[in-house]
């Protein structure tokens, strides 16, 4: 057998996106649940109510139910982290081809050790990174396609060193001997240094140009063959991924806000209730009240935190298991939706979280990857201009087809028209000026391009007659309608970047001729490219960036670094008080995905490791539009009335228990039976909430798409805040009156939680001593159906405390544009046959007709324009040189494809 080159690693590879692992779970889910003020605040009660004899609720009451809520929680987790799983273990079962034992065998990634020589062909990915040894190519080079890790789809070229190029059989690759030193796993995906030490010759140093990194896939090449150098979490792909971090929504932070506001009126009740105590006790003797004596206590501190336990319920238990529930499901209703799903790809939408989903409907600043974010990698030769004459822009298919189709063109080269030669002569040069390489599969021709561009033209001229055949060393071969020769092509020498100084004197002359409206959304677009973002990013202008930034409508930034996509996130999210939210089909999109409040993964041609690294992952970048503009609006109103609501019925649940401590002096006693408070938070009012977060929406999805300005409530959360903050029969009452979607669900929570209240009631009263609990409910029921007062209350305390909302509702002036559109869709009339406005007073169907009007795709005009478009060209805009080891020159002249490829 050969001799290993370098010492085999001890760990298999391994690749994960996960949030959690089989020991890290517990420790890092429980933190993530302590984070919430809810479940800090009952973990202390229900810690208080171990001590003996201070729980008047018993010592169970509320641990019971708070386990039950992480478990609920930890089982949501469990489910979503094991998606992540299942796509990692697809990679991790990926196979690859390596030498062992003197032959070929196939193995799956994981098992890939360093050491190995592993054989990768044409489209495959690279398990692991590797030293190349030799290839199909002439010279051991070869093509790799990087989007996994830079996201860049353009071809990159690599070469084996000379030394090894020749070595291409099994025999030859077994007869290899020596070592391998490289420098140790690092992050930095263009930098490379060792050295390749074969017996009987002198060292050769290695550089980054001898390296296929794993996740890139070969491109262009039948067959590449080379040394396993790092696996695992050592692979450069690996040391720049980061571990998903836990994000929180901004409703969530609010609600821990306003959890923490209600513990300090619990307190407040709690101390004044403690207070009440110590007055009643200093004036009754204990003669007065013989009967009270065992259960009172006359230590201020043991009655206040008696009096905490007893009012703990004003911050509802449930409302982190309902929010755990209905998040969980908006979640399935965003997989579920066919609208977002991708037929051709057979890929749906997927929320890979659900803890986010809110915040899809606060989106304020939308941070955008252009390059397969927007174009989807996909370039397709449509138009083109010769001497004057615009081709390709026929109303009729054109806009649908992928090809170039306009018979003019041809046409005119037949019938020998004036600008004939200029046409040839065009297309010619989209024929020959490029490093496209052909490839033959029986009688078809493969273009193999180093980007879409290249394909994109070279097809095109294929299209219109003129196709490229073949390459040489010195020739391209052609076979065309006429051929002329064609000019030299000059290069574009670009500008250099402005340094920190000039950056800073451009930055402060914008921000000051923009002079009142600096900080104002204006009618203007910021274009800024990496070089000088690098300075305006410094600390010494970032202000000043932002302020002009921020004063724009849009700002494109050109030629970036992962690192500066992550930075400009991070400072908007840091320094403006918005919700951001980043989408990306790229490695290099990871960063700001995950800096992001909200992360959008795109499964395009670039890979998956955006998607796994996202929050929510679409096929498509105009699925973002329902994305936001219903599933994120619907969630963000249903998560808010649901946590308003529970808040609400427990509120008045306990400020009754407060009201009731006045007349029983103050000896924390309980004025409804344990099980009924247990249960009304349980099964009587948790119906209504659920429907508010599963099933309520503020109007139709077709008006949400319609009238994107609806999204602006959500958006500037108008809908809950610190400022929105305001039994039985009650309670449910309300939750009707917040439900704006009626539907069977909705009648089925609230008046079956009463009238299942009822029957509980009457069944409750008569269970004791047939089982053995609640003995002072025997009987109740029969004597308060007999009360007249019972059937007046139930009518009128219900109608009084929400006479303000019947009220509100029932106004016919002020209604807001929601209201309004509601107000419509319930009368079935179409919301754009009225005179909406918006905040800057143009009409509402005026402004939809715009917004129609840009989303689609214009027509062109039918007659042709004549007149000379004023267009500079300064070279080749689809054929870059890469500056590396080989050069496009030498590349295009190493290439002889009438000859066959040596196979392995």
């Amino acid at each position: 057998s050969t001799k290993s080159m370098l010492i085999r690693s001890l760990f298999s590879y391994f690749h994960s996106t996960t949030k959690y692992g089989i020991f890290t779970f517990l420790p890092r889910f429980l933190y993530e649940q302590i984070r919430r003020a809810a479940n800090a605040f009952f973990l202390f009660i229900a810690l208080m109510q171990q001590i003996p004899d201070v729980s008047p609720t018993g010592r169970y009451t509320t641990l019971v139910p708070l386990i039950f809520i992480l478990t609920v929680a930890g089982i949501k987790e469990i489910i979503e982290d094991y998606k992540r799983h299942k796509a990692d273990n697809t990679v991790n079962k990926k196979k690859t081809t390596v030498l062992r034992n003197g032959a070929w065998q196939t193995i799956i990634w994981k098992q890939v050790a360093v050491g190995d020589i592993v054989k990768v062909t044409n489209g495959q990915h690279l398990p692991a990174d590797m030293v190349i040894v030799s290839s199909s190519e002439p010279q051991a080079m070869c093509y790799t396609e990087t989007s996994n890790l830079d996201g860049e789809t353009n071809l990159k070229i690599r070469q084996g060193h000379s030394l090894t190029a020749s070595v291409q059989s099994v025999e030859e690759l077994m007869g290899l001997a020596g070592r391998l030193e490289c420098e140790g796993p690092n992050r930095h995906l263009y930098d490379f240094t060792g050295t390749l030490r074969l017996d009987n010759h002198n060292p050769v140093p290695l550089g980054p140009d001898q390296v296929l990194l794993r996740g890139a896939q070969i491109r262009n090449t039948q067959w590449v063959v080379g040394i396993v150098v790092y696996t695992g979490h050592d692979s450069k792909l690996m040391q720049n991924s980061t571990k998903a971090p836990l994000k929180r929504s901004n409703v969530e932070r609010v609600t821990n806000m306003q959890i923490l506001v209600l513990f300090c009126i619990l307190l407040v009740m709690a101390l004044v209730s403690s207070i009440g105590a110590a007055i009643w006790n200093k004036q009754h003797t204990d003669e007065a009240c013989w009967y009270l004596s065992r259960d009172i206590s006359l230590n201020f501190w043991y009655n206040l935190l008696t009096f905490i336990i007893l009012y703990n319920n004003l911050i509802p238990i449930s409302l982190l298991v309902t929010l755990e529930v209905v998040k969980f499901t908006q979640a399935l209703f965003i997989n579920w939706d066919m609208e977002m799903y991708y037929s051709e790809t057979d890929t749906p939408a997927m929320a890979r979280t659900s803890n986010l989903n809110e915040e899809l409907g606060q989106v304020k600043y939308l941070f955008s990857d252009k390059t397969g974010t927007l174009t989807c990698n996909v370039m397709h030769f449509k138009k083109c201009t010769i001497a004057g004459i615009t081709y390709g822009n026929l109303p009729s298919s054109s806009n649908n087809s992928t090809e170039f189709d306009d018979p003019a063109l041809i046409q005119n080269i037949e019938k020998n028209h004036p600008t004939s030669p200029q046409i040839c002569e065009f297309l010619t040069m989209m024929a020959v000026c490029h490093t496209v390489v052909p490839e033959r599969e029986e009688d078809q021709i493969i273009y193999q391009a180093s980007s879409p561009d290249e394909g994109a033209l070279v097809k095109g001229a294929k299209s219109l007659g003129f196709v490229f055949t073949a390459r040489t060393p010195h020739s391209v071969i052609i076979e065309a309608v006429s051929l002329f020769s064609y000019p030299d092509v000059c290069v574009w020498p670009l500008a250099p970047a402005m340094g920190v100084g000039a950056t800073r004197a451009t930055l402060i002359a914008h921000c000051s001729s923009l002079g009142d409206s600096l900080g104002k959304e204006n009618e203007l677009a910021l274009i800024i490219d990496g070089q000088t973002l690098k300075y305006a990013l410094s600390f010494e202008v970032r202000q000043a960036f932002l302020d002009l930034a921020l004063s724009c409508k849009a700002v494109i930034c050109c030629r970036v670094s992962p690192l500066q996509k992550s930075e400009i996130v991070d400072m908007v999210k840091k320094h403006v008080k918005a919700i951001t939210l980043a989408i990306g089909d790229g490695a290099n999109d990871v960063g700001m995905i995950q800096t992001a409040h909200v992360g959008v993964g795109i499964s395009g041609n670039e890979g998956m490791q955006a998607t796994n690294s996202s929050d929510y992952s679409i096929a498509q970048f105009s699925y973002l539009e329902k994305l936001l503009l219903v599933h994120g609006a619907w969630s963000y109103n249903r998560v808010t009335k649901c946590i308003l609501y529970c808040f609400y019925k427990n509120v008045v649940l306990y400020i009754i228990e407060l009201w009731f401590a006045f007349v029983n002096g103050f000896s924390g006693q309980i004025l409804f039976e344990r099980w009924c408070i247990g249960l009304y938070n349980v099964i009587f009012t948790a119906l209504p909430p659920f429907t508010l977060g599963i099933f309520d929406r503020p109007c139709s999805q077709q008006n949400m798409l319609r009238f994107p300005q609806l999204y602006r409530i959500t958006q500037n959360a108008d809908g809950f805040n610190t400022k929105v903050m305001y039994v039985v029969v009650t309670v449910c009452l309300k939750a009707g009156m917040e439900t704006t979607a009626w539907t069977r669900f909705s009648h089925l929570a609230v008046w079956g939680s009463m009238v299942l209240w009822m029957l509980f009631f009457a069944v409750y009263s008569v269970i004791w001593p047939h089982i053995p609990i609640a003995p002072d409910m025997l009987g109740q029921a029969g004597r308060v159906m007999q009360c007249w007062s019972f059937w007046l209350g139930l009518i009128l305390v219900p109608a009084a405390c929400l006479l303000k909302d019947v009220a509100w509702n029932a106004r016919t002036v002020r209604k807001s544009l929601l209201e309004e559109v509601q107000e419509l869709e319930a009368r079935a009339v179409d919301p754009g046959a009225a005179v909406l406005r918006d905040a800057s007073g143009r009409s509402l169907n005026e402004r939809a007709h715009l917004l129609t009007r840009v989303f689609r795709k214009t027509p062109s005009s039918v007659g042709r324009s004549n007149s000379v478009q004023q267009t500079v060209s300064h070279g080749y805009a689809f054929s870059q040189e890469e500056h590396g080891v080989v050069s496009q020159s030498q590349v295009v002249r190493s290439y002889d494809t009438t000859r066959q490829r040596p196979s392995l």
